[in-house]
C-alpha cells in the first residue's frame, strides 16, 4: 500500500477523560442515546470524510455518552447490554457517520476478550476504565506475511513483559488511551496485552489512506522494547481451544457496521430522488418520485435492507445464546448466523451506495454531497474478509453439518 507522505505523522497520546462518562442503564437508553447522537454526527460527516478532518471533538462527546461501557456486565457496573442491542446501536451510529461508528469496534473486541479469558482483578479493572471513558483501540493485524499476526513479540521482563513489533490496520488506536495488542509468546502461545498509548516506545503514524473509512485512524502502530505489566496481558489462544462467542461477536459488529452505511445511503437516495432528481422522459411523469422504474427499483431496496436488519437482529440473538451458554453447537450455530448475515449487509451496502446514483441521476454525483463516501465506505469495509468464505460456511454446516473454525478473526 502506498501512503500519503502528508499522513505520515506521529501523533500525541489522546488526553484522558476530563470527566467520567455517563453510565447508561439499559438496552432501551443505550438505544435512545445513539439515535440522539447520530443525529448530531451526521451534520458534519460528509466534511470529515471530504477533507480527511480527525474526529476529536465527536469521539470525546461519543465517549462521554457512556456507549462505550455498554457491552461492560451489571455485576461490574455497566448496563450490560444484548449483542442485539449492540448492533442496532453500531448500525444507528453507521448510518451517520461510517468512520465514527467503527472506531470502538475493537474496544469492543477487547472487551468481550477480557470477559471469556480474563482474570477477576483484570475484569474489574479494565471494566472500570472503559466506564470511566477510557477508549480501546487495536493493534492486531500485521501486514507483509501470510500468517499476518504472528510477528509482534512478547519477551519475559523480570516481573513483567516488553512487547517489540509493527502493527497496521489498527482502527481506532490513533484516539486510544490502551492498545490491546495481539503478541505471541516464546513458545508461539498468543496474549492480548493491553498496552497504555503514552507508553516509551509506542509510536502511532497516521497513514491510513484507504479511498473509504477515512478518519478511522486505522494506520501503523511500533512497538519499540514497550515494557507492559502482567497484569495487562490476557490470554488470547486459550480462548479458542474451548468454544468461545468471540469470532461471531466480531462478525457482528462488522455485519452491523454495513447495514448502518446501507441505512445511510438509503436515506439519502429517498431524500434526494423526492427533492431533486428528475424523472426519465419515458415515464411521463412530472416528479421522479413518481417514475414506476424508480419505485420498482427504490422497492427491491427496501426489502434487502429490512431482510438484512432482520438477519442482523436474528445473528445477535444466536450470540447472546452462546454468550450465555457457550458450547460447540452454540458457537456454531451463532457463527453461521452472523455469516448470513454478512453475505446479505455486504451486499446490500454495495447495492444501496450505487443504486443512489443510479436513481438519482448525474447531480447526485456533483462533489458538494460527497455521496461517493457511502460505496467508499462500503467497498472499503466489506473487505476486510471474503464473503465468499461466508456462503461456504453456511453452506457447509447447513448441507454436511461442518462447523466454522474457531478463531478471533476480525
Amino acid at each position: 500500500m502506498t501512503h500519503t507522505a502528508s499522513l505520515q505523522t506521529p501523533l500525541q497520546p489522546a488526553p484522558a477523560p476530563l470527566t467520567p462518562a455517563q453510565r447508561i442503564r439499559d438496552d432501551a437508553e443505550a438505544v435512545a442515546v445513539a439515535i440522539e447522537l447520530a443525529s448530531v454526527f451526521a451534520v458534519g460527516a460528509s466534511d470529515r470524510d471530504r477533507d480527511r478532518l480527525l474526529p476529536w471533538n465527536e469521539l470525546e462527546r461519543f465517549s462521554r455518552s457512556g456507549l462505550w461501557g455498554i457491552t461492560v456486565p451489571r455485576e461490574y457496573g455497566g448496563a450490560g447490554v444484548s449483542s442485539v442491542t449492540l448492533a442496532e446501536v453500531v448500525a444507528t451510529l453507521s448510518a451517520a457517520d461510517g468512520s465514527l461508528a467503527q472506531i470502538p469496534q475493537n474496544h469492543y473486541y477487547a472487551l468481550e476478550v477480557l470477559r471469556v479469558g480474563g482474570s477477576e482483578a483484570q475484569k474489574r479493572f479494565f471494566y472500570q476504565q472503559a466506564l470511566a471513558g477510557y477508549r480501546f483501540g487495536n493493534a492486531l493485524a500485521e501486514i507483509g506475511h501470510k500468517d499476518f499476526r504472528r510477528r509482534t513479540r512478547l519477551i519475559a521482563d523480570g516481573d513483567g513483559f516488553r512487547v517489540d513489533g509493527r502493527k497496521f490496520y489498527c482502527t481506532g488506536a490513533l484516539y486510544a488511551h490502551w492498545i490491546p495488542t495481539l503478541v505471541v509468546a516464546d513458545d508461539d502461545t498468543q496474549y492480548l496485552a493491553f498496552v497504555p498509548r503514552e507508553a516509551d516506545g509506542v509510536t502511532i503514524v497516521d497513514d491510513w489512506d484507504g479511498i473509504g473509512q477515512r478518519v478511522t485512524g486505522s494506520g501503523s502502530v511500533a512497538f519499540e522494547q514497550v515494557r507492559v505489566e502482567a497484569d495487562w496481558v490476557v490470554p488470547f489462544s486459550a480462548s479458542f481451544t474451548r468454544p468461545t462467542p468471540i469470532g461471531p461477536f466480531a462478525q457482528l459488529l462488522h455485519a452491523a457496521i454495513d447495514t448502518g452505511t446501507a441505512r445511510g445511503a438509503w436515506a439519502a437516495t429517498l431524500d434526494f430522488v423526492r427533492t431533486r432528481a428528475r424523472p426519465w422522459i419515458d415515464a411521463g411523469v412530472d416528479r421522479a418520485s413518481d417514475d414506476p422504474l424508480a419505485i420498482v427499483q427504490v422497492g427491491d431496496l427496501a426489502v434487502r435492507l429490512h431482510a438484512a436488519e432482520a438477519l442482523l437482529r436474528r445473528g445477535g440473538r444466536f450470540v447472546d445464546a452462546a454468550q450465555a451458554q457457550a458450547s460447540d453447537d452454540s458457537v456454531a450455530e451463532a457463527s453461521v448466523a452472523v455469516a448470513e448475515a454478512r453475505v446479505l449487509s455486504t451486499e446490500i451496502a454495495l447495492k444501496a451506495g450505487n443504486r443512489l446514483f443510479e436513481l438519482s441521476g448525474t447531480a447526485a454525483t456533483f462533489g458538494e454531497h460527497n455521496y461517493d463516501r457511502f460505496w467508499r465506505n462500503a467497498r472499503t469495509h466489506t473487505l476486510h474478509d471474503p464473503v465468499r468464505w461466508k456462503f461456504h460456511a453456511v453452506g457447509n454446516f447447513h448441507l454436511n453439518g461442518a462447523r466454522p473454525p474457531r478463531h478471533g478473526a476480525l
